[in-house]
């Protein structure tokens, strides 16, 4: 039992040093003159729009921005995670 919980304490631990890792990647996506920042816990860290496009479009590119950030930081987070041995025990 003492050993499942160390397992867990470890687990823990490691989600942790990932979290603090991912935090300071930063994924830059842009489009017709808007861009989004998102850091690696899928935190918006910044958008800029172009104010000189319809809503319409804004709100299509904003989606796609969104999409295509969060795609890119589920890479980022895969690419670590395998840098950093993954976590034992899950699987």
């Amino acid at each position: 039992m003492f050993n499942k919980l160390k397992q867990v304490k470890d687990l823990r631990s490691q989600a942790k040093t990932m979290q603090n890792a991912l935090a300071d990647e930063i994924i830059t996506v842009e489009k017709n003159g808007i861009s989004l920042e998102m850091n690696g816990n899928m935190e918006i860290k910044k958008i800029s729009i172009n104010s000189d496009l319809s809503k319409e479009k804004m709100e299509n590119i904003l989606k796609d921005l969104f999409n295509g950030a969060i795609k890119k930081t589920q890479r980022v987070m895969a690419k670590k995670m395998q840098e950093m041995g993954g976590f034992p025990g899950l699987g």
